[in-house]
Order: C-alpha cells, then sequence, then structure tokens
C-alpha cells in the first residue's frame, strides 16, 4: 500500500469508527431548526441577525459534538462489542484502532466541539451550556449498564440538536419569553420520540446478546415482539407531535407545504416497521438507514422551503 492509499485508510477508519454517514439523522433537524430561528419574528421584535459564523458554529458543534459521543461510545463499550459476533468486527475490538488513540480522539473532539461555541459570542449561552450538553450525550453509552430506558436517552441527546441550534441563534433574549422557545421543543420532542424508536428497532438485533450480558434494553426487556410494538408507539408519538408543530408553534410559518410532507413521512414510518418483523429481522439496516435518511431530509428540505418561501 503506497502513502496515498494508507492515508485514506485511516481516514476511512476514523469515519467509520464515528459512523460518519450518520450524521444525517441528526444535522437535518439542527439546519432545519436553523432555519426557524432566523425565519421567526423575536419577542422583542425584528429578526434574528443573519452572521455566516453562526451556520459554521451549528455546524461545527454537530459534527464534533457528536464524533466525540461516537468515539466515547466505542471505547467505553469496546469489551461488550468484543463479545457480540455482530460487533466484535469493530474498530477497537478487531484491532484496527487501539483505544489510546480513540480516547485521544474523544478529548480532540471534546475540546473542539466547546471551543467552536465561542462562534456564538457574544451569545454566552452555547459556551456555558458546551460541557453540561457534551457530558449528557456521551452518558448515553453508560445507560444500558443500568436501565432499559436507554434509547430514550439517546432520543433525548440527539433531541438537544434543535433546541442547541435554536438558543445559538435567537440568543438568551429567547429565555425572557417562554414561548419563544415553543418551536424547538416541539420539534426537539418529535427528534427524541424518533429517535427512540428507530434505535429499539435497531437494537433488536442484540436482543439475545444482551439478555445474556445482562445489559439493558427494551428488546431484551420485552423481547423483539415488544420492543416493535414499543417501537411503532414512540413513531405514532412523533408524527402527532410533528403535527402540534405547525398548531402550536407557528412562528415559523408552516403551512400546507409541511403538512404536505407530513403525509410522506407518516407513509415512510409505516414502510419502515414493514420492513422488520419479529421473526425476520434481515433488514434491519434498510428500515434504519435508508428510512430514517429520507425521513430527515424530507423534513429539512420542506420545512426550510416552508419557512422562506411558502406563506
Amino acid at each position: 500500500m503506497d502513502d496515498s492509499n494508507a492515508v485514506r485508510a485511516r481516514l476511512t477508519d476514523w469515519l467509520g469508527l464515528i459512523r460518519f454517514s450518520h450524521t444525517i439523522f441528526a444535522l437535518p433537524f439542527a439546519a432545519l431548526a436553523t432555519a426557524m430561528a432566523f425565519s421567526a419574528p423575536l419577542p422583542t421584535g425584528g429578526y434574528p441577525v443573519f452572521r455566516l459564523r453562526d451556520l459554521a458554529g451549528i455546524l461545527l458543534c454537530m459534527v464534533f459534538a457528536r464524533s466525540a459521543a461516537m468515539a466515547f461510545n466505542r471505547v467505553v463499550d469496546a469489551g461488550i462489542d468484543a463479545g457480540n459476533p455482530r460487533t466484535a468486527k469493530r474498530h477497537i475490538p478487531a484491532g484496527i484502532l487501539s483505544r489510546r488513540a480513540v480516547w485521544i480522539f474523544t478529548l480532540a473532539c471534546s475540546l473542539a466541539f466547546v471551543g467552536a461555541t465561542a462562534l456564538f459570542l457574544p451569545n454566552l449561552v452555547p459556551l456555558l451550556a458546551s460541557v453540561p450538553v457534551l457530558l449528557f450525550l456521551c452518558g448515553y453509552s453508560l445507560a444500558k449498564r443500568f436501565t432499559s430506558a436507554a434509547h430514550v436517552w439517546l432520543g433525548v441527546a440527539l433531541s438537544l440538536s434543535p433546541i442547541c441550534a435554536w438558543v445559538a441563534i435567537r440568543g438568551s433574549i429567547s429565555l425572557m419569553d417562554p414561548s419563544d422557545l415553543l418551536p424547538p421543543l416541539f420539534l426537539a420532542a418529535s427528534v427524541a420520540a424518533w429517535v427512540t424508536g428507530f434505535d429499539i428497532i435497531y437494537a433488536c438485533q442484540d436482543a439475545e446478546y444482551d439478555q445474556g450480558a445482562g445489559l439493558n434494553s427494551i428488546p431484551a426487556k420485552f423481547g423483539v415482539a415488544g420492543a416493535l410494538r414499543i417501537s411503532a408507539c414512540f413513531h405514532v408519538l412523533m408524527l402527532f407531535l410533528l403535527a402540534c408543530l405547525p398548531l402550536f408553534a407557528n412562528a415559523a410559518g408552516f403551512g400546507w407545504l409541511f403538512w404536505s410532507a407530513l403525509g410522506v413521512i407518516a407513509v415512510l414510518v409505516v414502510r419502515q416497521h414493514s420492513l422488520v418483523k419479529p421473526g425476520d429481522l434481515g433488514r434491519v439496516n434498510q428500515a434504519f438507514f435508508d428510512m430514517n435518511a429520507a425521513i430527515s431530509v424530507t423534513l429539512l428540505i420542506v420545512g426550510v422551503v416552508d419557512c422562506f418561501w411558502v406563506k
């Protein structure tokens, strides 16, 4: 292997470690919240000042926070992954990356995340909240050791992205009027329900291993059939919360286009659940990645168009 191929292989390893392609699940919601934040009038009148550095801050914070949390997950779960046939070939158990290297990577991404919040100055809220937010994100990796609600923890962790983006753009002034926080809160709640539902589906692959290893998960506790029913309930809740977004938090100006997209998303959710059966988990990855990517991208595109061009 020549040097250029070696560099590409190492980069591929790091991107694979943090499942960089899965950023498509969370980033669209932060981007949508950003569009909503710019398009909604401030409680005091007028609109937030558009700054390119705020957009850069949203992007960098999302990438670094997610990378730090994913790397932390891989290093603290290395022993668990090694014992699970499905995950035994992950980078640390397989010896592709060392624990020390991943710890250093985690620390570097964490520091970069905190540093990126300085782009929102003079708004101090993102900087002050950066460490607590990061600790909560990383805490998910430890949750399955003591609670079956680890899926909910992950959902709430990803749901922080629209709230953080909203506050970063609109500043601490949003905290002076609680009603100004309704749009990102409804969006965040729908994200939490959505992520919880699809994480339960994904965890069905490890139900038997989790039971044997003493790990907590919805599939391990209720069985695959029960877990899929619980997942469906969370996704119904997600659709309900998205329907509430234009009704009770219409500061962003959602209209007919958003309602049309909600119908499409409902069809995608039904399709997602049709791909996975208690006795057939062979299409979990299709249900997990393809359907979720379609849902998040659809909501982002339609939401941004509806915010700025369709009134």
